[in-house]
């Protein structure tokens, strides 16, 4: 696997080094997915979880989407997966593709850093809809970070036990 993540400042302003974090870990995630064929991607963990590295970018692609596009900007656009708002069938990997998954949360992160860029400060609000809760600009990042840390760490198990990559 290469090392083309971008650097975490170890010193600097707080949304430096927010977004610096966030990006870092989506860029692992891409890493942890890199080289494998769609079927070692589709490939589920240990039974009966189904938990996979394409699972996993799907998942993101609406985490992405959802808090950015839904929350922080207000955007009325369906679900990627579900018409009906299942969360859980971003993990329904059955016949889906690297390219279709990777093209999708390729373009939620790009929707991601325009709306993160266009807000004046961290401390904008946007309101999650359906239980009303207000949310800053801060806490999606924070919350991200903290999903994407833990996404990986699964992705990190998967790709191991795919080929016996480690590290990252």
């Amino acid at each position: 696997m290469t090392e083309d993540r971008p650097d975490v400042p170890r010193a600097g302003e707080e949304r430096e080094m927010l977004r610096a974090c966030l990006d870092w870990h989506r860029a692992t995630l891409a890493q942890k997915c890199a080289g494998l064929t769609d079927e070692q991607l589709r490939t589920p963990s240990v039974p009966p979880s189904e938990l996979s590295l394409l699972g996993l970018v799907r998942h993101l692609a609406e985490v992405e989407r959802s808090w950015f596009r839904r929350v922080l900007e207000g955007a009325d656009v369906p679900w990627l997966w579900s018409a009906d708002g299942d969360r859980r069938a971003a993990f329904d990997v059955a016949g889906a593709s690297w390219e279709e998954g990777f093209h999708a949360w390729e373009a939620e992160v790009v929707h991601a850093r325009r709306i993160e860029r266009a807000a004046a400060s961290l401390d904008v609000t946007g309101v999650d809809r359906g239980p009303g809760d207000e949310y800053s600009l801060r806490r999606v990042l924070v919350h991200l970070i903290q999903e994407y840390a833990r996404h990986n760490g699964h992705a990190d198990l998967l790709r191991e036990a795919l080929d016996g990559t480690v590290g990252v």
